[in-house]
């Protein structure tokens, strides 16, 4: 079984945005508040979070999430990844480096956004990642991606422990997915011009921050259970769905369910929203779990 929990179902502003008064942002339904979008996915056993935007401590913490097994980048927008500096409380509790699943063009912005992570000495306190790069292909998640067990020493920073008892330092190790009996399916699209992806797991798929889908991905997600589509407004966007866009490719893609993610408050608030949408198609709201 798979199981989808949506963090965040919110544009990259969230809702309610920052000194709005319309009737959404003013709304009293909490399904009407939305962080950054970002969803929590446990399957075959393991804890994935798909995106840590800048409200990733709030959601770790809203969900008691205290073990991740992976982390999947969509891309390096900030509503994205704005909240990777927060894996340092999973270092210091679960004792193991966060592991990142990202394409390489998504790891130079990471570089440059958090330099201090990669640096050969680093900060005492910097999070401890561990890349793996991804591309088109179904790849597997590396539960054995770490080299030991993360160790703090007080004033000088991680190391990791290992079985003959000797401390290590950090490697900032990048490595290749491993792409035997794969969990994840990525499906590419296009934010604008940026090529992002998606993910299938079991038969759920999440696809947040498109405004185009190849034809050549279609059969990917063929015969889901649940499809998430995201859209932020009735009118055409050069970097997202719009309304009768999501719509319409929900229909082509046939899934049972599908679910409306990073809304913006140009849509009415939930109950009204709902309303006007087809049979089998229903906004996300942020604490919504799926199983397929």
């Amino acid at each position: 079984m798979t199981e989808l929990t949506f963090l965040g179902t919110g544009t990259s502003q969230g809702v309610p945005i920052i000194a709005c008064q319309c009737r959404v942002c003013r709304s009293a339904d909490p399904r009407d508040k939305r962080f950054r979008s970002s969803a929590l996915i446990r399957h075959n056993g393991l804890t994935i979070l798909v995106d840590a935007g800048p409200d990733f401590r709030s959601q770790m913490l809203a969900h008691d999430v205290r073990h991740l097994d992976a982390i999947l980048i969509t891309h390096a927008h900030k509503d994205h990844t704005g909240g990777l500096d927060d894996v340092r409380s999973f270092n210091y509790i679960d004792r193991k480096a966060a592991e990142i699943y990202c394409e390489p063009r998504v790891l130079e912005a990471l570089r440059g956004d958090y330099a201090y992570a990669f640096a050969d000495h680093k900060y005492p306190g910097a999070p401890e990642w561990h890349v793996h790069l991804i591309d088109e292909r179904p790849f597997r998640i590396d539960t054995l991606g770490n080299t030991g067990e993360l160790e703090w020493v007080h004033d000088v920073g991680y190391f990791y422990r290992q079985a003959d008892g000797s401390l290590s330092p950090s490697d900032n190790a990048v490595r290749e997915a491993p792409h035997d009996n794969p969990d994840i399916i990525p499906i590419r699209g296009y934010h604008d011009q940026l090529p992002v992806l998606g993910f299938r797991v079991g038969n759920i798929a999440y696809i947040t921050d498109m405004s185009r889908l190849p034809q050549s991905e279609l059969p990917k997600l063929a015969g889901l259970e649940h499809l998430t589509l995201n859209t932020v407004g009735y009118h055409p966007h050069h970097s997202h769905f719009s309304l009768e866009e999501a719509i319409a490719l929900s229909q082509r893609i046939g899934a049972r369910h599908t679910w409306l993610t990073h809304l913006s408050h140009a849509f009415p608030p939930y109950e009204e929203f709902s309303k006007q949408l087809p049979e089998g198609i229903l906004p996300a709201y942020d604490g919504l779990t799926i199983t397929d």
